[in-house]
């Protein structure tokens, strides 16, 4: 269901001007995963084209805006990463731990007739 959008809700101080209809527009029409690469078109005075195509160094990884929040640089995630990695170097090797079921849980044999 869509809401309505009142006068009184929209901006006083709006950049856009008058003659931007977005009426039309589809929200990521465009969208492409950074991951793939993409391509700059350049349109110059001239009449030229230049199309730059870009992608990711080998080695980038793209954060989640939701872990981005916590990591205002590549220096905090590698601080991070480096910490986990030292706990994880500190847990016992997993053949040597004996792989037992808890004492709170139990199988329960159920007789089919």
């Amino acid at each position: 269901m869509k809401k309505a959008i009142s006068k009184s809700s929209k901006v006083q101080d709006d950049d856009m001007l008058p003659e931007y209809d977005l009426r039309g527009a589809v929200r990521g029409k465009a969208y492409l995963p950074l991951h793939k690469g993409y391509s700059v078109t350049i349109h110059k005075e001239d009449g030229s084209t230049v199309v730059e195509h870009y992608k990711l160094i080998d080695g980038a990884i793209m954060l989640q805006p939701d872990v981005r929040a916590y990591f205002p640089d590549s220096d905090a995630v590698n601080q991070a990463l480096r910490s986990l990695i030292n706990l994880l170097s500190q847990l016992p090797d997993k053949s040597s731990i004996k792989k037992t079921r808890p004492a709170n849980t139990r199988r329960r044999v159920v007789a089919h007739q």
